[in-house]
């Protein structure tokens, strides 16, 4: 699939600010389903743009605006391939001990400083699979029927034990819990940010172009179908009860939000500012496969 991105933020300020410092992690990855083909940003005011790529390998875009403004707008465009990815592995749990699986885990087995303090054992258990690849399914299935899809039921820094009191969340709740459960099962997760396809967000009726918003979900690292088989990281969306496929564009991946935020930013000044976002997702006609 080839989608045209529209990503617009606008923040306005109700008196001066000065010194706006800001990084942006909005540029789609390049991974072995999808492919960056254009990619451009515009700042209002205009700034000097310095790139990097972070420890978790997602391209960091900073600016500074340093002469004083009462806005600033973030126009960015992108065009993105993307493909299904392979049917994923059926490995068995006994693998999830194995030094191959581990080499590749890393941190994202560990803990987290946020992880819930309210006991989550019965979720942990209702969730178990015959398989690595059947827990994950667990997951995405159980979630969505034990927690509602509500969004202002939290907010960006809501934790893991808000979700489980309130019982309701956004996508960034979904995807921390499941992070915690899969890594209680001994299974690598990591955070997913991008955007989802979504017909649901249709503009005038139209199935080809759709608002979304900046999207969460998790990877899962499991074990290939035989010993000989490295592991994979497979996306999912316990949001949407499926694992991810063509209809998801990856903008980059951390051990949890706070890794990945789209936006993130400081300025000098007593004034406050009003945020606005937009994303749009257009479906376009070239008939390119993905490729890293």
């Amino acid at each position: 699939m080839n989608y045209d991105i529209h990503y617009l933020t606008h923040y306005r300020y109700d008196g001066t600010v000065t010194d706006n410092l800001n990084s942006l992690r909005v540029r789609p990855a390049n991974t072995s389903t999808q492919r960056c083909d254009e990619f451009h940003l515009r700042l209002d005011p205009e700034a000097r743009i310095t790139r990097h790529i972070d420890y978790f390998g997602t391209e960091v875009l900073e600016f500074g605006v340093s002469r004083p403004h009462d806005h600033l707008t973030i126009d960015v465009r992108a065009r993105v391939a993307t493909s299904d990815p392979a049917p994923p592995p059926e490995g068995q749990h006994l693998a999830l001990s194995g030094d191959d699986y581990l080499d590749v885990a890393g941190e994202f087995l560990l803990p987290m400083p946020n992880d819930p303090l309210s006991p989550i054992d019965e979720l942990v258990a209702a969730t178990t699979g015959p398989t690595p690849l059947a827990t994950l399914n667990n997951v995405c299935q159980i979630l969505p029927d034990r927690f509602a899809y509500q969004p202002g039921a939290t907010y960006v820094g809501s934790t893991v034990d808000d979700f489980l009191a309130g019982g309701a969340g956004v996508c960034q709740d979904f995807a921390h819990l499941s992070l915690v459960v899969l890594r209680r099962h001994g299974i690598a997760a990591r955070y997913v940010s991008g955007y989802f396809f979504s017909t649901r967000g249709a503009i005038d009726g139209a199935d080809d172009s759709v608002e979304v918003q900046t999207h969460a979900w998790v990877e899962a690292l499991l074990p290939g179908d035989s010993v000989e088989d490295p592991p994979v990281w497979v996306g999912a969306d316990p949001t949407n009860r499926t694992l991810a496929t063509e209809a998801y564009v990856k903008i980059g991946h951390g051990r949890g939000y706070a890794d990945v935020p789209p936006t993130k930013g400081v300025y000098f000044g007593s004034a406050h500012g009003a945020l606005e976002v937009s994303v749009t997702m257009t479906r376009v006609g070239a008939a390119t496969t993905a490729r890293a």
